[in-house]
């Protein structure tokens, strides 16, 4: 019950993430905002996951995981409610910030996993939570089509708010609290600069491609991220009780697992970025089958499905060849995929195909990474490393947006009144994805010097 209860939160942190994506258009007109505004609705909740997850891992530490747990919760279901009964922009968009807490629940879950369970059972149940993203990832997106057809799109937020209160009464009946707690305060201090740091670096990562990657708001907010990390990073060297062990995150297994993180969550969010928009280029455009929101939410079926197959795979593998080696399986096969999107052209078969391949990747490595950070780090520590590579895998997907939007609006044309992206745009962007997930192999196998 354990195991089953917290492989929920894959599925809630997944839904959190695509579930209003495919309609994203329809944001538009019924919020009265232009398309450029409407992207808000993503971003905000990435942008809130990325900087709440590392606070939250440091909390849970500290006063208790599956209390935070219950904390996020509470915020992503008021969050939902409050996006369901909005009725203009900025209240949606306020909705979707709280909604982003959620995105925190995976790390914190499996590190209280590792509390709850011995350790011959801990790889088969992280690897499992990891496959159960695959099942939000598989029906979020043709969900989404079904709903917002039949109910609207408010009924979306009342869909993932649901989900979330379920989620939080099986948490109070079938979950214990972790006795596990670590030492110290929490850093209040560096927990404000950490904060400032993220949101501005996210903020030009993220929207530096639509306010211009020269103009004073991009540059004033890398000036700002990166002045204020100049200044925590050493504090966080000196201080006792730091928010973020810096030097535990330098050890090999974890600073692998991080690196990795960042290089993996770009070429994961740019196989989902291109292939949905690749799929609903119309006919005219000489390369696209014209699909719908919903027929190409359905094409990402397969991938989701497997990455739910593969996590016991994973876990075995695991076992017998070490993490180290899933993670490298995982990132060839990832590679792979975007080689074969690239090489063998667009059609439905072939971009559901290495879609898929890429899902099976991330699948592997997704299950590998928080393995490797749970046998490398202290148990009192483990909430605080999970949530930073997390962290650092949400700063892989913003970039993989940024760098997606940039590379398909520099080549596009106009079909029956709608500009799309040229074939070539979409095939230079899978050469980018290999690229990502070719670099995680060399470090992955690269043999950084451990502490001692």
């Amino acid at each position: 019950m354990i195991v089953a209860t917290l492989s929920v939160t894959g599925v809630v942190v997944a839904l959190q993430q695509t579930l209003v994506v495919p309609i994203l258009p329809d944001f538009s007109v019924a919020l009265g905002v232009s398309p450029t505004t409407t992207s808000w609705l993503v971003t905000a909740t990435l942008l809130t996951g990325a900087v709440a997850t590392p606070l939250i891992g440091r909390l849970a530490d500290l006063t208790g995981k599956r209390a935070m747990m219950l904390l996020c919760l509470a915020v992503m279901v008021a969050g939902s409610t409050i996006a369901a009964l909005g009725q203009t922009f900025p209240v949606v968009v306020t909705g979707r910030v709280m909604q982003g807490f959620a995105i925190a629940l995976l790390p914190v879950g499996i590190s209280l996993l590792r509390d709850l369970l011995e350790p011959a059972r801990l790889g088969g149940a992280v690897a499992l939570m990891s496959g159960t993203m695959g099942i939000g990832s598989m029906f979020g997106m043709p969900m989404a089509g079904v709903i917002y057809a039949h109910l609207g799109w408010h009924a979306l937020f009342w869909v993932t708010g649901g989900v979330g209160l379920a989620l939080a009464i099986l948490l109070v009946v079938a979950v214990p609290e972790s006795s596990v707690r670590a030492r110290g305060r929490f850093d209040h201090v560096g927990a404000v600069m950490l904060t400032i740091a993220l949101t501005t670096l996210l903020l030009a990562i993220s929207k530096g491609g639509q306010w211009g990657w020269g103009s004073p708001a991009t540059l004033g907010c890398v000036a700002v991220g990166a002045a204020t990390l100049a200044v925590w990073v050493p504090m966080e060297l000196r201080i006792p009780d730091p928010l973020v062990d810096l030097r535990t995150s330098v050890l090999r297994p974890v600073l692998i697992s991080n690196v990795c993180a960042a290089l993996l969550g770009f070429a994961m969010f740019l196989s989902a970025y291109t292939a949905t928009q690749e799929l609903q280029a119309p006919v005219e455009s000489g390369y696209g089958p014209g699909l719908s929101e919903a027929a190409a939410g359905m094409a990402m079926m397969p991938g989701g499905l497997l990455m739910v197959v593969l996590a016991p795979l994973s876990a075995r593998m695991t076992r017998r060849r070490g993490a180290r080696v899933t993670l490298v399986i995982g990132a060839i096969v990832i590679a792979a995929g975007y080689v074969l999107r690239a090489v063998l052209g667009p059609s439905v078969v072939n971009v559901t195909t290495s879609a898929a391949m890429i899902s099976g990747g991330v699948a592997l490595a997704l299950a590998a990474m928080p393995v490797l950070i749970t046998e490398a780090v202290p148990i009192d520590q483990t909430a605080t490393a999970n949530g930073v590579n997390s962290l650092l895998r949400s700063v892989g997907t913003s970039t993989a947006s940024a760098v997606g939007a940039a590379v398909l609006a520099s080549s596009t044309l106009t079909v029956v009144g709608v500009t799309v992206p040229t074939l070539s745009a979409f095939t230079t962007m899978y050469w980018i994805g290999a690229a990502a997930a070719v670099a995680a192999v060399a470090v992955a196998l690269l043999p950084l010097p451990a502490r001692t």
